[in-house]
């Protein structure tokens, strides 16, 4: 059984500065690729019912399922792949964004991919699923968000 809560640091900044902390620890990209499926076997359970076209995430070679939970105050995301490193690349997303308000995952960029070297050792199918799977966590936040007020 997996008890993987996210958040699991106070602040996304603060989720970034450790994934960039633990991925300095390897010295190869074989170490970071292993640890990217320990990850992955890290995340919480996923429904099998959950496990439908509605929460298929569009854009990945490999399949995803996303759904979404929450409100503007605290947004959550359980996801899962059939891709040990998909699931890997799921876990860092949602160590960075879930449980997250909606005004700090929109104020995220998410450079943990460029501070750890990440985007340099994606296929191409996968970088474009992390990509896809952030515009997901990315619009989701925008429709949990209150309407900007004009003065």
């Amino acid at each position: 059984m997996n008890d993987t809560v996210f958040p699991m640091e106070p602040t996304a900044a603060q989720a970034q500065a450790a994934i960039k902390e633990e991925f300095a620890f390897f010295s190869d990209w074989a170490e970071r690729y292993q640890y990217l499926i320990d990850l992955g076997r890290k995340l919480p359970p996923f429904p099998d019912a959950w496990k439908t076209e509605e929460h298929r995430l569009l854009g990945c070679q490999s399949m995803v399922w996303i759904v979404p939970q929450g409100d503007a105050q605290r947004l959550e995301f359980q996801a899962v792949s059939d891709s040990a490193i998909v699931s890997g690349l799921i876990f860092l997303a949602l160590r960075v964004y879930s449980g997250r308000p909606a005004a700090e995952i929109l104020a995220t960029e998410p450079d943990y991919i460029a501070d750890i070297g990440l985007a340099k050792h994606l296929s191409p199918t996968r970088s474009n699923g992390l990509a896809s799977l952030l515009a997901f966590i990315r619009k989701t936040a925008q429709a949990a968000a209150p309407p900007h007020k004009k003065p």
